[in-house]
């Protein structure tokens, strides 16, 4: 059976939004409120480059652009997945994200995924205000299943959408590898489904010259937790809901006062989906460890 557009698209975002998507900082606990009090540069551009692989075969790559102007950001992705090269199966998608960092938290603007999958069309668009959602447009809007999990206006209060929570959510001027920004729990909104993505640390290791970063990088046991807009009888939310085995790596960019993700690792049921680095790029700011 051919994958799904849906499958794509799980894998894609959710690896760096978690997905799973994770396909996640405005709530949380003591590591939260350390990170709340760390302030990022007044301009800093960082841009990183993906590469996703399922089952160790490479379908695409990912790349991302994170502005910071003052308080106000701007996060641009673009994703190219493919099968055979395009032979099987194609999926093209684009994602930006703007927004305010004050003195609250994450304060996120507009939201906008389109992409393609085949013939397969669909955009998401949003709006929001005073920390909620006030404006959503689906194409193509569907009907949700009778086993859909409702919406409440409530769960929206204080959400980020996926490309703010997975690169402005992790701030700390700690560049050594601070374990704290894997203390908080991440209420994500993608337009379809609301989640938590719920961190606790693990270690820290040390990533060798060579690749996309050299130095310290902490481990954060990731946990995905189905809040509303999902099927429960969905197998890959259950698959997901029930994993101890998802992880996020994040690692400092020195001078931004950020982390940002180095590599996201997530169970699947045909094997371990992984989104790498494969470069760093840091300017208007103290540029971090690349070499």
């Amino acid at each position: 059976m051919r994958p799904s557009r849906k499958f794509f698209y799980s894998i894609g975002l959710a690896m760096l939004a978690c997905a799973a998507g994770a396909p996640w900082p405005a709530a949380a606990q003591d590591g939260a409120a350390q990170a709340e009090k760390s302030a990022l540069a007044e301009n800093a551009t960082i841009q990183a480059n993906y590469q996703v692989n399922l089952a160790r075969i490479n379908l695409g790559d990912f790349q991302l652009t994170t502005t910071i102007q003052g308080t106000a950001y701007r996060t641009t992705g673009v994703g190219n997945f493919s099968i055979l090269e395009g032979l099987l199966y194609k999926w093209k998608g684009t994602t930006a994200s703007t927004g305010r960092v004050t003195s609250d938290g994450i304060q996120p603007a507009q939201y906008l995924l389109s992409y393609r999958g085949g013939k397969a069309v669909e955009e998401v668009r949003m709006s929001f205000a005073k920390g909620t959602v006030t404006e959503l447009d689906l194409v193509p809007r569907k009907d949700p299943k009778p086993d859909t999990v409702p919406i409440t206006a409530k769960q929206l209060r204080n959400s980020l959408d996926p490309m703010s929570a997975a690169f402005l959510f992790a701030r700390s001027n700690d560049t050594s590898g601070d374990l704290n920004v894997c203390r908080q729990t991440v209420p994500v909104f993608d337009g379809r489904m609301r989640f938590d993505i719920k961190l606790s640390p693990k270690r820290v290791v040390q990533i060798p010259k060579g690749g996309a970063y050299s130095g310290p990088a902490v481990v954060c046991k990731a946990k995905y937790v189905p809040v509303s807009g999902h099927r429960p009888s969905n197998d890959g939310v259950r698959m997901l809901s029930t994993t101890e085995e998802i992880e996020l790596w994040m690692v400092p960019m020195a001078g931004t006062g950020l982390y940002v993700p180095y590599k996201v690792s997530i169970p699947t049921s045909i094997g371990y989906g992984v989104a790498t680095a494969t470069s760093f790029q840091v300017s208007g700011a103290k540029r971090a460890s690349l070499d």
